[in-house]
């Protein structure tokens, strides 16, 4: 009997006691699991499965129809593609921009409104979000069946490298559903964990996780118990269902170029496509051979795959799998040969053409012991065991996969907290006013690699008011990031002389693309020596702009109380200054501001003592 579901509006979840299962959210499927008796396990389906297929299927047959969910809604894919969604992970914390190459790929409509992405089924849109939820909602009740309790506390598992915006939704989806959402776990850090509760030693590990749509690698510390993430690296838009696209395409070429019908043109016969696709990889990972085969109008497309072709296919798509895993092993400072471990996760990594290549890059033998589809759940699952007080042995140290910070004056990004730092951490920093009496400062929160502002994330801004009138350089604002330990961040701004104070949860509306957050990090790298120019030439103008405006300012005072000649020496000193603040040359600019500096020491010392002197005749 297929599983029925209602749609879910927003409320509070219950936070009566009971068990705390973890969650492994998928993008091909999702599990739900338990500590029992010391040991994870995953807990069956309400159509008694282990693994739940993140499908949902709306049905537009009848007026208030319920959506089904998990084998019957996969089923349903091909016979009823237009009303039937997945892959919705994939799309989780991402703005209409960020959709298009995947939206392309995807046979259900996606549309953009007021900044987010809904799916439209029929005369109805849903958020990833509100799909989410039900995935979740469905997993909720399936351990409500299996353990005859209420449960209404979990853990969830995430791709080490989904930013803030992705964790925010996943946190809200998790909600929506009707959890008290305890913590998020990475999900190699959960794998690690399973792993580590079966051997119980010391050593480095690093966890390989291709999923069915992102792919993660995290190198991890094991030491009596502790697990310490290093370093993370991946690609939140990578997985086994790039595989299956694949196959995909090279049998919708061949119908367009044989039949003279685009496939992809075809709702049905697109979802038919990716289907018999995945078929296909699923039977190449254990057979040499494999028949795709798909009907049309009448007539059937068949070809014969064998392995060899399917690898040589996919194999640059996999390759894209390499430089995040060497940059993480760099990240961690570690070599291939330090490590004495190599764990596969995720159900594309039963493919010998995964497990060859992971071979290549790390140089050791992949660990494939582990049931691939399972030990992330079972990993979330020890987690929840650990928050229930139930499990002392171990501790995880997870880290932020990207560098946050704030704008600053001149436009440079002041990092606070930088990427790999360990989780959950805080970091303040105190700032000041560049202009005179500002009664507010904005705020602007970023993430990223790169000096300037506009090569990174903006993540929030929020402005804080109620700062005392004072002369540039005196207000002292103390700025706080703390970052929780599911990776949330939350942002506070106080000024140190009046006690106002302004927070703020970050809470992006979308987030970064896989394309974005690699192109971040390599950027930071291939542009490092322009950046510290910049903020050279940016520090230089900062410094030399308050000496131009006293100037300025003490000019008028300047003809009263020197020589005319002496005067002079100071307008042309400005006009000097404002030709290299003009010409952008840090070395002009630094010397310009210099012989200001020099040419108006007379000045400051016979203003401070005509201060004195007006002070002496009049006290208060």
């Amino acid at each position: 009997m297929p599983i029925q579901i209602e749609v879910l509006n927003a409320g509070t979840p219950g936070l009566q006691a009971g068990p705390i299962v973890g969650i492994d959210l998928g993008t091909t499927h999702s599990l739900v699991a338990l500590v029992k008796d010391g040991r994870p396990q995953v807990l069956n389906t309400r159509e008694g499965k282990h693994l739940l297929p993140s499908v949902i299927s709306f049905s537009d047959e009848s007026a208030g129809a319920q959506p089904v969910l998990g084998f019957e809604a996969k089923r349903r894919k091909v016979r009823d593609a237009g009303h039937t969604i997945f892959s919705v992970k994939r799309l989780l914390g991402l703005g209409p921009q960020d959709v298009q190459k995947i939206s392309d790929a995807l046979p259900y409509e996606i549309v953009g409104a007021e900044g987010e992405i809904r799916i439209k089924m029929g005369s109805q849109t849903y958020s990833p979000v509100e799909i989410s939820a039900m995935i979740l909602r469905e997993l909720k009740l399936s351990a409500e069946q299996a353990l005859g309790c209420s449960v209404s506390r979990a853990v969830i598992t995430v791709p080490a490298y989904f930013n803030d915006a992705q964790r925010q939704a996943t946190r809200t989806a998790g909600r929506l559903a009707g959890f008290d959402v305890l913590r998020m776990i990475n999900e190699p850090t959960a794998a690690s964990l399973a792993y580590g509760l079966d051997r119980k030693r010391q050593g480095l590990i690093a966890v390989y996780d291709l999923g069915g749509g992102t792919f993660d690698v995290s190198i991890l510390k094991l030491h009596d118990g502790i697990f310490e993430v290093l370093a993370t690296r991946g690609d939140t838009a990578l997985g086994g269902d790039d595989l299956d696209q694949a196959i995909a395409q090279v049998a919708a070429h061949e119908i367009q170029a044989s039949q003279g019908i685009d496939p992809y043109a075809d709702i049905q016969l697109h979802a038919s496509l990716l289907e018999a696709a995945e078929k296909t990889k699923i039977e190449l990972s254990i057979n040499d051979e494999s028949l795709f085969s798909v009907s049309l109008n009448g007539t059937t497309y068949e070809r014969k795959w064998t392995r060899g072709e399917f690898e040589a296919l996919v194999l640059p798509i996999l390759e894209r799998t390499r430089i995040p895993c060497m940059k993480a092993l760099e990240d961690a400072r570690l070599k291939p040969s330090d490590l004495s471990d190599v764990v596969l996760v995720g159900g594309p990594s039963r493919l010998s053409v995964v497990q060859s290549l992971v071979e290549n890059i790390f140089g050791r033998k992949p660990n494939a012991s582990m049931h691939p589809d399972e030990v992330v759940a079972e990993g979330a699952a020890i987690q929840a065991d650990i928050l229930a007080g139930n499990n002392r042995e171990f501790l995880l140290l997870d880290v932020v996969p990207l560098s946050l910070g704030l704008e600053t004056y001149g436009g440079i990004l002041s990092t606070l907290i930088s990427r790999n730092t360990r989780i959950p951490t805080v970091a303040r920093e105190t700032f000041t006013t560049f202009v005179d009496h500002q009664t507010g400062v904005d705020i602007h929160v970023l993430q990223g690699e790169r000096e300037r502002v506009e090569h990174n994330r903006s993540l929030a801004r929020f402005k804080l008011k109620g700062i005392q009138p004072l002369p540039a350089g005196m207000p002292r604002i103390e700025v706080t990031f703390l970052i929780d330990a599911d990776g949330i961040l939350q942002v506070a701004a106080k000024d140190l002389n009046t006690g106002h104070e302004q927070a703020v949860e970050v809470r992006p509306s979308f987030g970064l693309t896989d394309a974005e957050v690699e192109k971040m990090l390599a950027a930071g790298l291939e542009n490092a020596e322009a950046d510290v120019e910049f903020r050279r030439l940016v520090d230089a103008r900062n410094k030399a702009e308050p000496t131009l405006r006293a100037a300025e300012k003490n000019l008028s005072d300047a003809h009263r109380i020197l020589p005319s000649e002496d005067v002079k020496t100071i307008e042309g000193a400005i006009a000097g200054l404002k030709a290299a603040l003009a010409q952008n040359n840090i070395q002009n600019i630094q010397d310009a501001a210099a012989a200001l500096n020099q040419c108006t020491v007379r000045l400051a010392e016979l203003l401070i003592k005509d201060a004195l002197s007006s002070s002496a005749k009049n006290p208060a």
